[in-house]
């Protein structure tokens, strides 16, 4: 736990929060309410913004407008940012992707991933979603089941194949890495590094003052960019480790 206490906690959402799409646990709602009294909360995944409101937004009963007040969202590796206020959520900002970024990013995953053999015939909806300021490749479809997923890829080799290869013909665009299954294309520069440091600008928090919570801090990871940009972190393995983290960070952070 970094000393002083944290002003702003951060977090990503799949596999930290909740298995992959789906809705955190009433014990993880009860716990963000409980933070969101004491500090700032945000929550940076390359998840869409629907996903945040079904798996988080909706789950967070009997918290008070001035608490929700206190809870940043920033979906698609950061490059959307929302803030729920009085009369709902809030755009701060939104990077969309042009026409033509969108067009070149769908071809070149799609022929990358027919090339290495990843394009999967039978699938659980779309590979391929324009998320508008992300296009993200999933390759079992959006609504893959868990355990399917992990039996994807177990090891991230497949993924980190395909990232590499569409990397090489976007130079012009990022390209990394996303949940168990995905690899996302947004404009470059853009991660949850640039997430957290667009939450320091708008909140006035120093870097050093927050703290990120992911499953993915190692150097292929999509929680990695915050590790890299010297942001305090806690590593977990899925959201009841999440949980026993907040019990004991909780009593140390006083309610406003």
């Amino acid at each position: 736990m970094p000393e002083p206490a944290p002003r702003l906690v951060a977090f990503d959402l799949d596999d930290t929060l909740a298995p992959s799409k789906t809705a955190i646990d009433p014990r993880i709602g009860a716990l963000l309410i409980a933070l969101a009294e004491r500090v700032e909360v945000a929550i940076i995944s390359g998840g869409q913004l629907a996903q945040f409101r079904t798996q988080v937004v909706e789950r967070l009963p009997g918290a008070s407008v001035e608490t929700l007040s206190h809870v940043h969202l920033m979906p698609t590796c950061g490059t959307q940012y929302y803030r729920l206020g009085p009369d709902g959520l809030e755009t701060i900002y939104a990077h969309s992707l042009t026409d033509d970024e969108k067009s070149r990013a769908l071809a070149a995953v799609e022929e990358e991933a027919r090339r290495l053999g990843l394009w999967e015939s039978e699938t659980w909806g779309p590979i391929l979603e324009d998320r508008g300021s992300q296009i993200t490749f999933s390759a079992l479809g959006q609504k893959a089941p868990l355990d399917a997923k992990t039996a994807w890829d177990p090891r991230g080799a497949k993924k980190n194949a395909l990232r590499e290869a569409v990397a090489a013909r976007l130079p012009d665009l990022e390209v990394r890495s996303g949940g168990s299954t995905s690899v996302d294309i947004t404009h470059r520069g853009i991660d949850k590094a640039y997430g957290m440091t667009q939450l320091a600008e708008v909140t006035g928090i120093p870097l050093g003052d927050m703290l990120f919570v992911g499953d993915r801090l190692d150097p292929d990871g999509n929680d990695y960019p915050v590790l890299a940009l010297g942001v305090p972190c806690h590593a977990v393995e899925g959201w009841p480790d999440t949980a026993e983290f907040l019990d004991e960070l909780l009593p140390s952070l006083p309610v406003r």
